[in-house]
């Protein structure tokens, strides 16, 4: 069992998702129970899904639960580019959305691949 508070990517996930938070609250009110709730869903499931993960007995456990994790990091990135595309968010907050999620993308693949190279 690992700590989650103590990992990397859940840390850096969080901040994410505050800041995806932010960002959502200033989208259209129609888009409440459209692309603002996928988005925030999508951003919520990154840090739940490593914590929820943390917590299992075995490192195979942990790493099924990263690969959702990061499924969902990839979703959020589409999601994103849509927000974008609709006009919902600039260019610029796009870049800077990105900037954050794709390090944690590949934080994510190289944790996943260190528990299964060295079963941690």
């Amino acid at each position: 069992m690992h700590n989650f508070k103590e990992l990397k990517i859940w840390q850096r996930s969080m901040e994410l998702a505050k800041l995806v938070y932010e960002t959502t609250a200033q989208f259209p009110a129609s888009e409440k129970y459209g692309l603002t709730s996928q988005i925030n869903r999508s951003v919520v499931s990154i840090p739940s899904n490593i914590a929820e993960g943390a917590g299992r007995s075995s490192s195979k456990e942990f790493s099924q639960f990263l690969s959702i994790t990061l499924g969902s990091a990839f979703e959020l990135e589409t999601q994103l580019y849509l927000a974008e595309s609709f006009g919902f968010i600039t260019s610029e907050t796009l870049a800077t959305l990105l900037s954050q999620l794709d390090p944690i993308q590949k934080m994510i693949n190289s944790f996943k691949n260190t528990l299964i190279d060295k079963k941690v």
